[in-house]
């Protein structure tokens, strides 16, 4: 069967989902930097206010990229090139931090390092933690995990077969690490240097947390649009904030191109060093720490009388910040989560069928509006929500947030899928039609249960994810849909911490149910299923 006949079945299913990226994605945007031909909206550019943000942002992003990918590297040697145990207890303790918004680890370092921090006080410290080196910390807990995430993936399938032979010849360990692991790394190096960069100049979560006088350009867009409704400033930030995340998805499209075609052929034959494993463990356990540290005192936190003063521990905590509506806002954020979810996977499967297995060139251009969404950041794509669809019927409702979740998380879930897809034997569809069996009985009765595991993927992407974002959802929610990551700071701001670490501590629950649930339900899934002999 022929690409075109292939396709043609599906033409009108491309059709309605070209129609959906152009109604959700690229008029949006095209309609915000439109803006950007009034003179006025220009000149923001020359102001000292925007100066000393980019300025400021550049340099965090800078020294947060270099701290964050440096212990990524460090890790991911210790876990796939030392033999120490709990290789696994580590893996999943050092992506933590992930499960919880931006905003709480700016708090947790405030509870745990600031004026009146716990830390603080028990060392009789004086340091401040507002400013740089504040923002810096909290955008490493931030960025450090996916950073990891990247060279994890790629190194725990690297080929051996170099390493033996150079062994044979008597290369020095530190030999063999400068000449085949590092250019083996280097693409993927790349594309984690400009992903964290791009992760961190974006985020406004820890610099409002912990900034103090210092301002971001995410902050100062923040503060502009929401705070002051200039929408117009708001317009020109995000579209300097657009450029390091489109360098950083044409950096990650060829990287990924390349790396499609790595095999491994030989895994590594670990054996025991007292030296190698020990530094191992001494290096695992110190970033181990330093990540888990914070959300270990938000988590405290949560349950004390009055921080700092009286540190009993109480439960009373969780009934204050449930009367200020911690429920409600719960509520909203498991509602949105949810159907994202189920509706993220479902158009993110079909998608990746269509770009995988129908081929044309409606199908290339899918491909294209669903992964460039990469390159749109958060904060960029709720500003241009905000001013496309303001005095619309779906402004102020659950389905704009859902709307803007959808397209901001969907381009990792369909690739998920779109690689998945791929593998599977690509005549099922000629077999089909020569048989009879249309393409829905493929997709459900063969294509689905091959892909069951990557489907869970996606889906807890999508939950995970809708959880813990602020940056979209800050422009377009109100008192009535508000989810619950953005309570953070509400209760902070009314001094309610031990609410406001409360509130973490629901969201990180939240985060780890779902993962531990969508675990068991893998878990059952291969249990069940009989094994061919």
């Amino acid at each position: 069967m022929s690409r075109n006949n292939a396709s043609r079945g599906t033409r009108p299913l491309e059709a309605v989902l070209l129609l959906f990226f152009l109604f959700a994605v690229v008029l949006p945007l095209v309609g915000m930097f439109s803006r950007l031909a009034d003179p006025e909206v220009r000149e923001v550019f020359g102001t000292e206010a925007f100066a000393t943000a980019c300025t400021n942002s550049l340099a965090v992003a800078a020294v947060t990229t270099v701290i964050s990918v440096l212990a990524a590297l460090l890790m991911s040697w210790v876990l796939c090139r030392t033999a120490i145990r709990g290789k696994g207890v580590f893996a999943v303790l050092l992506t933590v931090p992930m499960l919880v918004p931006s905003l709480a680890h700016g708090m947790s370092l405030v509870y745990l390092l600031g004026s009146n921090g716990i830390l603080t006080n028990l060392l009789h410290g004086s340091w401040s933690i507002y400013g740089f080196p504040g923002i810096v910390m909290g955008s490493f807990l931030y960025s450090f995990p996916p950073a990891f995430l990247m060279l994890y993936d790629v190194m725990r399938y690297e080929d051996a077969t170099p390493y033996q032979a150079a062994d044979v010849l008597g290369i020095p360990k530190s030999s063999q690490f400068a000449r085949i692991t590092l250019p083996f790394l280097r693409r993927p190096l790349i594309s984690a240097v400009f992903a964290t960069f791009a992760l961190v100049i974006t985020d406004y979560g820890v610099p409002l947390m912990v900034g103090g006088k210092v301002t971001t350009l995410p902050v100062l867009m923040y503060q502009n649009a929401v705070g002051l409704l200039d929408f117009d400033t708001g317009a020109a930030i995000g579209f300097v904030l657009l450029i390091p995340a489109v360098i950083d998805f044409l950096v990650d499209v060829l990287a990924r191109d390349r790396a499609n075609a790595r095999y491994v052929s030989r895994g590594f034959d670990l054996k025991p060093s007292t030296a190698r494993d020990a530094l191992g463990y001494v290096a695992a356990v110190l970033v181990t720490v330093a990540l888990l540290l914070p959300i270990a005192t938000f988590c405290t936190v949560a349950f004390v009388t009055k921080y700092p003063l009286d540190l009993t521990p109480t439960l009373a905590n969780v009934g204050r910040a449930f009367t200020m509506g911690t429920g409600s806002y719960w509520a909203n954020s498991l509602f949105i989560a949810i159907v994202v979810s189920i509706l993220g996977t479902i158009l993110a499967y079909l998608v990746a069928y269509i770009t995988a297995r129908a081929g044309g060139v409606s199908a290339r251009l899918l491909h294209l509006a669903s992964v460039t969404t990469l390159a749109v950041p958060g904060i960029v794509l709720g500003l241009s929500f905000a001013l496309a669809f303001k005095g619309s019927p779906i402004y102020g409702t659950f389905f704009i947030l859902i709307l803007v979740n959808l397209v901001h998380f969907i381009a990792s879930p369909y690739l998920m899928a779109y690689n998945s897809l791929s593998k599977v034997n690509r005549n099922l569809e000629a077999v089909g039609q020569t048989m009879g069996v249309g393409r829905a009985r493929i997709v459900l009765d063969v294509l689905v249960p091959a892909t069951a595991d990557t489907i869970a993927e996606m889906f807890s992407f999508f939950f995970v994810n809708c959880m813990v974002t602020i940056s979209a959802v800050s422009f377009l929610s109100t008192t009535l849909d508000m989810p619950l990551a953005l309570l953070v700071t509400d209760l902070d701001a009314q001094r309610l911490v031990e609410c406001s670490a409360f509130v973490s501590v629901l969201i990180l629950v939240t985060n780890v149910v779902e993962k531990v649930a969508v675990a068991a339900l893998r878990r059952h899934r291969h249990a069940s299923t009989p094994v061919l002999q």
